[in-house]
């Protein structure tokens, strides 16, 4: 057992981890794969990156989710408000278990596969829309699609999008002056889904927050701050993630012409090319941080009671131990087994939903357009700058 102690140069998240994250966290695991740092707001963090650590931390019940165990907290940006931060992200069992037990059914892959034609409609219309040759897929697919896909799947209406689009872009904001425009936006996020809400109440739809305002076990029902986080979370999550998890797999089969043509011509399912991208190019880099419930050792490092823990997905599902050659994109891996969408109780709630609409959006966009390329080849990819989520900030292509 081991101490490590705090990087003397502060945060890691502002050098490698952040410009080129795989190289970054492949040094990481070979040299300190619990190492103490700071996060990018001044919080003192501890980063797991092996595979087996990661694993075992995301399903270990001495690890809290919830703010409560805390001993520090960061010092800088757009605090939450206490109405949007009540969702499944930071509770623990009983809370959690009682919640999503509430809302799981309309998770299922049975209620999911429902969505289905409507997912193939919203794609079909906006690839319609692609006009002289070229296009950029995260402006004029991804990000729209998944917009478009979660505000369907809540009962959000059109003419309300708008405003939509303007907080998330805001909340997503990398800029250091970003935290005042990201208060203005929750503010106004929290103040429509109450309005949303109760208007489901009297007004049931055919939508999965209605579902959501409907549901009850025993008697039991979400209040109206639980129902508010979590239309929020799934708002938020299914936006960004889902919008970059296709951006992802386009890219992967663009740079992978075997495997693009293989999903031509039938011979691969696109499924398996998402769960590759889950694995090789996740979306999301970090799991939710834990917070130590009580003085415990991880990876042969002591860590206190209430201290902050993030575990790197990215890294775990490049972690060579676990993965042969994990640097290649290789759709024939057997299926499973990476972190992409979790590990545990806390496993992603809308995994199903994310894969149907990246499996939809990707394979009706290589079909349609046959000689589907990247506009330049040899063009660098520019991602987002984020140390959480990863996805191209733009990616052009021809056909």
């Amino acid at each position: 057992m081991t101490d490590a102690a705090p990087p003397s140069h502060g945060t890691l998240f502002g050098g490698e981890l952040l410009t080129d994250p795989h190289a970054g966290y492949a040094h990481l695991r070979a040299t300190c794969p619990v190492v103490r740092t700071t996060t990018p707001d001044g919080a003192p963090v501890w980063l797991v990156t092996r595979y087996e650590d990661v694993r075992a931390a995301l399903a270990d019940p001495r690890l809290s989710l919830s703010k409560a165990t805390a001993t520090s907290s960061g010092t800088h940006g757009a605090s939450m408000p206490p109405a949007l931060d009540a969702h499944l992200l930071n509770m623990d069992p009983p809370d959690h278990t009682r919640v999503r037990r509430l809302v799981a059914p309309a998770f299922t892959a049975r209620s999911v596969a429902r969505l289905r034609p409507a997912i193939e409609r919203r794609t079909a219309e906006l690839l319609d829309r692609f006009e002289g040759g070229s296009a950029d897929v995260m402006r004029d697919f991804a990000t729209p699609l998944a917009l478009t896909v979660i505000c369907d799947v809540l009962g959000i209406a059109e003419e309300d999008r708008r405003d939509f689009r303007t907080w998330t872009d805001a909340l997503r904001s990398p800029a250091p002056d970003a935290a005042l425009a990201s208060r203005r936006a929750l503010k106004d996020m929290h103040g429509y889904l109450v309005g949303l809400i109760a208007g489901k109440r009297e007004r049931p739809g055919d939508d999965l927050l209605t579902q959501m305002v409907s549901a009850h076990e025993d008697g039991d029902r979400l209040s109206g701050p639980e129902l508010v986080a979590l239309a929020f979370l799934l708002l938020f999550a299914g936006y960004d993630n889902s919008a970059n998890l296709v951006g992802n797999a386009v890219l992967a089969l663009l740079t992978h012409e075997e495997a693009l043509g293989a999903v031509r011509s039938g011979g691969l399912a696109v499924g398996r090319v998402v769960d590759e991208v889950m694995r090789w190019n996740s979306p999301s880099m970090l799991a939710s941080r834990r917070f130590a419930r009580e003085d415990l050792d991880l990876g042969g490092v002591r860590i206190a009671a209430g201290e902050r823990i993030w575990m790197s997905l990215t890294s775990a599902n490049r972690d060579p131990e676990q993965f042969e050659d994990p640097a290649r994109f290789d759709v024939g891996r057997p299926e499973g087994g990476h972190l992409g969408f979790g590990h545990g109780v806390h496993y992603c709630l809308g995994s199903a939903l994310a894969r149907l609409e990246a499996e939809t959006a990707v394979g009706a966009l290589v079909r349609r357009f046959t000689s589907l390329r990247a506009a330049d080849p040899d063009a660098g990819v520019t991602w987002c700058a984020s140390f959480r989520n990863r996805g191209p900030l733009e990616l052009p292509v021809t056909w």
